[in-house]
């Protein structure tokens, strides 16, 4: 009768099974949103590297793990990328090999107590650097950190404030490691247990010593949502519906009013009329309008994504021209190389242009406010260094209309939770077609959501913060201790191998034969 390890003898159902197993952790993220599930979705993957056979097949299984996780989460893409999807996840999900090959070498067999409890430091820590790895643009920037699906738990934003959405990932893969430890290895839950103390005792020392944002103050901001319109023609029906939308906020005593990502698709400079249709809106309205301009500049050559703020008298001069662009979505990588994504998938047809420096803007009414564009809000330095700069608002201005009946939109609003309770400034996420969302400076839900269906405006009344944040003040600390943990962890394993090495017993070697010697008469 065939056991379940004859059955993972196939390398193919092995692969299958690891790779399902790594999905699963998308399950904690929206739409879905199972949160709590995050502190035990690893489990599974864990489990299968720890009893992998060798430690090639637990970088294997590391490997088509990754693979799962970022197919899934980013399944959304698969009709604009098509095969690139795939070809993307399987590249990313490399990074997790030697995450899965350290979980053999710590938690393989029956570890013993120190192993465990080093595999409780190490093994967040190789996941942490896989994240930072991942994070970098050009890799399709950090969507999906573990540590983001608890973007709606105020004990988990509360420790964001101390070391970002990084300590978050950090702790739940410490977690889900000590779980695994409980359920496969009875000799060492002891360890596990302390291990599971030891961050239940970290945590609250950080929620009850971490300082809180001080109140100083309020902001009444609109959002205008003017949601799906299409044909030939969008862009000019799209900015009537805005300024129709826009239009029922006179009279408010709004502060500021916020479209979505290339909520204007012409440049303001070679359409004056348009600038003058926004002018006529702030004087209505008694507010700024903050725009996304989304089209090739009259100043200079090429297409630039730019946040844009127009005032009473036109626009003020503060505009942000978007710095991170989507891979593939607004550039292509290497386009010499794989420009002929464009056959296959709505990738961009001609590379939109950087912006060289962020931008803090002045709105009036003594806010100062921090704009970021589209998926800029999944990266932490931005919004840090926004306020940094003196920000007292972060505005995201997105647009994720391809993607309208998938999982996309509700993660993207969820991105601008962490962001807020990362630096204790309120912060407003406005798109064109939904999710809108906005959130007070300690991550916390501020009025109803403008969903995917909607076409509205909707005003927040928002709480001012003052102060500065461990996070903003210290930075990314748990990735640099990740970095040091894993720097640590080298020079030990090192160390060993030279000293097995160098115990290790002599080769025996035959006495050697003089010319004179034959092997039947040695000596003669």
């Amino acid at each position: 009768m065939k056991t379940f390890d004859d059955w993972l003898a196939s390398p193919w159902r092995r692969g299958t099974l690891a790779a399902v197993a790594g999905a699963l952790p998308v399950l904690a993220f929206p739409a879905p949103s199972w949160w709590w599930f995050a502190y035990a979705a690893l489990v599974p993957w864990i489990l299968l590297a720890r009893g992998a056979p060798t430690p090639r097949r637990a970088a294997y299984d590391g490997w088509c793990g990754g693979f799962g996780f970022m197919l899934a989460m980013h399944h959304w893409l698969l009709p604009s990328l098509h095969v690139f999807t795939v070809v993307i996840a399987g590249l990313l999900g490399a990074l997790w090999a030697p995450w899965a090959w350290l979980v053999r070498r710590f938690l393989a067999g029956v570890p013993t107590r120190g192993q465990v409890a080093a595999a409780l430091v190490v093994l967040p820590s190789a996941w942490l650097c896989v994240e930072l790895v991942r994070s970098w643009q050009g890799l399709g920037g950090p969507w999906g950190m573990l540590g983001a699906s608890q973007w709606q738990v105020t004990p988990a934003l509360r420790l964001a404030s101390v070391g970002g959405v990084w300590l978050l990932s950090f702790l739940l893969v410490a977690v889900n490691v000590a779980v695994a430890v409980l359920v496969a290895v009875r000799e060492a839950r002891v360890p596990a247990m302390a291990g599971l103390v030891a961050t239940a005792a970290a945590t609250s020392a950080a929620w009850v010593w971490s300082p809180r944002p001080d109140a100083d103050g309020r902001a009444r901001v609109a959002v205008v949502q003017p949601g799906v319109v299409d044909g030939t023609d969008s862009g000019d029906r799209r900015f009537d519906r805005e300024e129709q939308l826009t239009r029922e906020l006179a009279g408010q005593d709004v502060d500021l009013i916020v479209w979505g990502e290339s909520s204007v698709g012409f440049d303001l400079g070679e359409r004056p009329d348009l600038a003058r249709r926004i002018a006529a809106l702030s004087r209505a309205t008694g507010a700024d309008v903050l725009v996304n301009v989304d089209a090739r500049r009259s100043d200079r050559p090429g297409i630039y994504k730019s946040s844009v703020l127009v005032g009473a008298d036109g626009p003020t001069g503060d505009r942000y021209d978007k710095m991170r662009l989507v891979p593939f979505g607004e550039y292509i990588p290497a386009r010499s190389l794989l420009g002929w994504a464009t056959s296959v998938g709505r990738a961009a047809g001609e590379d939109r242009r950087r912006g060289t420096e962020q931008v803090l803007m002045n709105a009036g009414h003594g806010l100062h406010l921090g704009p970021l564009v589209c998926f800029e809000t999944a990266f932490p330095d931005m919004s840090r260094r926004l306020t940094e700069d003196g920000a007292d608002l972060l505005v995201g201005q997105s647009s994720t209309s391809s993607f309208q009946d998938s999982w996309a939109p509700a993660q993207h609003a969820s991105l601008a939770a962490l962001r807020a309770a990362e630096t204790g400034r309120p912060m407003v996420h406005a798109t064109l077609t939904g999710v809108s969302a906005v959130y007070g400076p300690a991550g916390q839900r501020i009025g109803p959501w403008l969903g995917t269906d909607a076409s509205a405006t909707a005003i927040y009344d928002l709480p001012l913060a003052d102060g500065v944040t461990p996070y903003v003040r210290f930075g990314d600390w748990p990735v640099h201790a990740a970095l040091l943990v894993l720097a640590a962890l080298s020079l030990t394993e090192g160390a060993r191998a030279l000293r097995l090495r160098k115990n290790a017993p002599a080769p025996h070697v035959p006495p050697a034969r003089t010319a004179h010697e034959s092997p039947a008469h040695p000596g003669r």
